[in-house]
C-alpha cells in the first residue's frame, strides 16, 4: 500500500529531520507510530498523508510515486487515506452530523445518498443521541469521535490517527481502540501516533519508533 525507500526530509535549510526511511505498510495492517516529542512523528504523518514531499528517496502511495503525481491527482489519492488530528478540526457551526457529512458534500454527492450512511457511521461510534449537536457542546471524547466518524465516511484503505487518545480517559480510549480494531478487521489500514504506551500493549501489532529522525520497527 505505501513504500518508503531511503527517505529524508529537511525544512529549508536546516538538518534532516528524517534519515534513511525504508519500511513499507501494508494493506489490511495496523501498526502503532510512537516516539518521544520532537522526533519526527508529524513530519512522518504529513509525508503519509502526501500534504509534504520528501526531500530525498522514494515514496510509492498505492502504486504511485509521489515525486511523478501531479497536484491535480493528489486530492484522489488523499481520498483514500482517513485522517484523524489530535487537534479534531471540527467546525464549530456544523451540527455533528454536518461535520461527518463534510467529505461527501466537498465531494459533491447528494444528502439523500450518504444521509443514512452517515446516521448509521455515528451509531457505530456511539453518537447516534447527538447528530444534531455542536462541537462547542460536546465533550473531548464526543469530539474524537466525531472526528474518526469524518475520517471514516470516505470509506479509506487507510487511515491515519495522530494521538487519538490524548485527551479522553482509559475507559474511552479503550472503546476507541476498540472501534479501530475493527476498522481494520473491516479492511482499513490503520496507522496510530501515541506515547500511550499501557494503550499500545493491549494489541499485538507491529511499532514504527521514530527516534532522532530514524526509524526502528518493532513488535
Amino acid at each position: 500500500m505505501i513504500r518508503f525507500e531511503n527517505v529524508g526530509l529537511r525544512y529549508g535549510m536546516g538538518p534532516e529531520v528524517l534519515r534513511d526511511l525504508s519500511f513499507h505498510i501494508p494493506a489490511r495492517s495496523f501498526q502503532f507510530l510512537t516516539g518521544p516529542s520532537g522526533a519526527g512523528k508529524t513530519s512522518l504523518i504529513r509525508l503519509l498523508f502526501l500534504s509534504l514531499r520528501p526531500t530525498r528517496g522514494l515514496i510509492r502511495v498505492f502504486g504511485r510515486d509521489t515525486a511523478t503525481v501531479s497536484k491535480t491527482e493528489l486530492p484522489t489519492l488523499r481520498r483514500r487515506i482517513g485522517v484523524v488530528f489530535q487537534d479534531f478540526r471540527l467546525l464549530d457551526h456544523l451540527t455533528t452530523y454536518e461535520n461527518v457529512a463534510l467529505p461527501l458534500r466537498v465531494l459533491g454527492r447528494d444528502e439523500s445518498d450518504y444521509r443514512h450512511d452517515v446516521k448509521e457511521l455515528l451509531r457505530w461510534v456511539g453518537l447516534g443521541e447527538r447528530l444534531d449537536a455542536f462541537p462547542p457542546v460536546l465533550s473531548g471524547g464526543e469530539k474524537q469521535r466525531v472526528a474518526i466518524a469524518r475520517a471514516l465516511i470516505t470509506q479509506p484503505e487507510m487511515l491515519l490517527a495522530d494521538e487519538p487518545t490524548g485527551n479522553v480517559d482509559p475507559p474511552l480510549a479503550r472503546r476507541l481502540l476498540r472501534l479501530f480494531i475493527e476498522l481494520n478487521r473491516l479492511g482499513t489500514a490503520v496507522i496510530i501516533a501515541t506515547h500511550d504506551i499501557a494503550l499500545m500493549d493491549q494489541v499485538d501489532a507491529r511499532r514504527l519508533v521514530i527516534t532522532d529522525g530514524r526509524l526502528e520497527i518493532t513488535r
